[in-house]
C-alpha cells in the first residue's frame, strides 16, 4: 500500500492510496466521516433574568429563539480541538470534568446586537479557540441579552454530527482517459486546456487523468475514440475539515484509528457454544 498527497491546504486535501481493495478504502471513508476526536460544546446553560451593565442598565435574558435552537447552533460551532484531551469517560477525574477533558465557555452579550460565534470566549482553556469567527447565532433586539456558560467534551461523528471533523469525504477509482490522436484531431487543445491532468505522452495518444480536480476533465468522456481505464485497486480521496482540526492532522489520526477499530472488532468476537 502506498499514499501519496496530491494537494493539501490547512483544511482540504487530496491524497491516492494504491494497492488496496473497495472494503479497505470504504473503512478509510468511515472512518474520515465518524471516528475521528474533536471538542465540541454538549452542555449549555442559559441564564435567564433580568441583567444589568455597568451603568446599571436593565437588560431581559429572554430571547427570540427557543433555547433549545440556540443551544443547538452554539454547538455546531466548530473548536479548535486538542487530540491529547481525554474523553470525559476515560478521564481520571472519572467523568466529573477536569481540564484534561471539558473546556468551558461563555457569552456575555447586549442587544441590539448579532451574537456571532466570535462571542463564544474559552474561559478554562485559551487554547480552545473557536474556528469559524463569522457564524450568526441569535440576533438581540434593544434590551435583550444573552448570557451563557457551556462545557465542551471531545467526542466523535458517530454518535453526533457536533463531533464530525471532516466533510465532504468521497473517494473514487483512479481513471486515466487515452486520446488516440489519429481519431481526435484537435487533441492539442484539450493537452493545453487540461495539461496539468496530462499523466504521459506519445506519437499515437495522449493519457489524462481527473485525479488532479481539474475542472471539465469528465467531459473527455463523452468523446468518440476516447478509451477509459478504471484501477478499482486504487483510490483517490479528498476531504475538507470544519477547521477544529487541520486536513493532515485528520488524515494522520484516521490511518493510525482504522487498524485500532479493527483490533476493537476482534476483540469483541465471541466463539460460539
Amino acid at each position: 500500500m502506498e499514499l501519496k498527497i496530491i494537494e493539501l491546504k490547512e483544511r482540504f486535501v487530496r491524497f491516492s492510496i494504491s494497492d488496496i481493495t473497495p472494503s479497505i478504502a470504504n473503512s478509510i471513508r468511515r472512518t474520515l466521516i465518524a471516528d475521528i476526536p474533536k471538542l465540541a460544546i454538549d452542555k449549555v446553560v442559559i441564564h435567564h433574568g433580568q441583567i444589568r451593565d455597568m451603568e446599571n442598565h436593565q437588560y431581559d435574558s429572554s430571547l427570540p429563539l427557543f433555547d433549545e435552537v440556540v443551544a443547538q447552533r452554539i454547538a455546531m460551532v466548530p473548536i479548535r480541538t486538542d487530540l491529547k484531551m481525554n474523553f470525559r469517560e476515560e478521564c481520571s477525574c472519572n467523568g466529573q470534568g477536569c481540564a484534561l477533558c471539558t473546556a468551558t465557555f461563555s457569552i456575555n452579550k447586549l442587544g441590539p446586537c448579532v451574537v456571532y460565534s466570535s462571542d463564544i470566549k474559552p474561559v478554562s482553556n485559551p487554547e480552545a479557540t473557536i474556528a469559524d469567527t463569522n457564524i450568526p447565532i441569535v440576533k438581540l433586539g434593544p434590551k435583550q441579552a444573552l448570557l451563557i456558560s457551556a462545557d465542551a467534551v471531545m467526542g466523535r461523528g458517530s454518535t453526533h454530527s457536533k463531533w464530525q471533523v471532516a466533510n465532504g469525504v468521497s473517494h473514487k477509482y483512479h481513471r486515466e482517459f487515452i486520446l488516440k490522436k489519429n481519431l481526435i484531431t484537435d487533441w492539442e487543445k484539450y493537452k493545453k486546456l487540461y495539461e496539468k491532468s496530462v499523466l504521459k505522452e506519445n506519437d499515437k495518444e495522449i493519457v489524462f487523468t481527473d485525479d488532479y480536480g481539474v475542472r471539465g476533465v469528465a467531459q473527455l468522456f463523452e468523446f468518440p475514440g476516447v478509451e477509459i481505464r478504471e484501477e478499482n485497486t486504487n483510490f483517490i480521496f479528498k476531504f475538507e475539515t470544519d477547521g477544529s482540526l487541520q486536513a493532515i492532522e485528520t488524515l494522520e489520526y484516521a490511518l493510525k484509528r482504522l487498524p485500532q477499530r479493527l483490533n476493537i472488532m476482534l476483540d469483541s468476537l465471541v466463539a460460539p457454544d
